[in-house]
């Protein structure tokens, strides 16, 4: 497997950001690390290897950045209005230089799927709700889509606006809805384990389902908890049966 590191300083973050490439062809897609973790997590717990027939085959070529919550969400002394400037700064980075660089490094005419396990399951799908024209689908496994739940109380404009469960029943802009609509990806991918949280998935589905929005709601058993060996099971599957 073709395997690049590299790194730019970030306009957007002030901060040199790493990201890993992994192959040569097919679809982008975009992983968000799970909590604090950074662009190497996917790899260190052997998601990437679980996917390697899919990128040796060049259905995919996957694209793996930081995540910043250290330096929002779970940075638990700051004030909740600069984790907000901080994770307002994250989306600009993703929409503003990862997907022009995944442009770039493939072509302007491939697909970006972004997906991501966790917490990195809220970043996955608020990324893609908020820019439907910048990135085209997304699997989203093991999530809560309520920022809430991460911020600790803390509740301003900027929570609500990336917190898909406030902004998705609200949301009455005609043409962004119709981007969303046209998406034939939007997967929610869920076990009913350990730690897992179904209820929100389920929640979060019937937003959709009250905005017209087609999108699969796929709930796993209760030996599929809140762990790796659930996210190296589902996104392969994913990967292997609806691309």
């Amino acid at each position: 497997m073709k395997r690049e590191l590299t790194s730019w300083f970030s306009p957007s973050l002030q901060s040199e950001m790493p990201i890993a490439v992994y192959g040569d062809y097919g679809f982008a897609l975009l992983l968000i690390p799970t909590a604090a973790a950074d662009y190497l997590e996917y790899e260190r717990f052997q998601l990437i290897e679980s996917l390697a027939p899919y990128i040796n085959a060049g259905k995919i070529k996957v694209y793996s950045v930081n995540s910043m919550n250290n330096e929002s969400w779970m940075n638990y002394p700051m004030q909740g209005e600069h984790k907000a400037l901080r994770h307002n700064q994250f989306n600009e980075y993703i929409y503003n230089e990862v997907v022009p660089f995944i442009k770039v490094n493939a072509s302007w005419q491939t697909p970006v799927i972004v997906s991501g396990a966790s917490f990195g399951a809220l970043h996955s799908m608020n990324l893609f709700l908020k820019r439907p024209d910048l990135i085209d689908g997304v699997i989203a496994m093991s999530g809560v889509y309520d920022l809430t739940e991460y911020s600790r109380g803390f509740f301003d404009e900027q929570v609500y606006y990336n917190s898909p469960v406030h902004y998705m029943p609200n949301l009455t802009d005609h043409a962004i809805l119709e981007q969303i609509r046209d998406s034939r990806h939007i997967h929610i991918l869920t076990g009913c384990g350990d730690h897992e949280a179904p209820d929100a998935a389920r929640r979060f589905a019937n937003i959709l389902y009250n905005k017209n929005i087609n999108y699969e709601l796929s709930v796993w058993g209760n030996e599929w908890k809140h762990d790796w060996p659930t996210w190296r099971a589902m996104l392969p599957l994913f990967i292997d049966t609806r691309f």
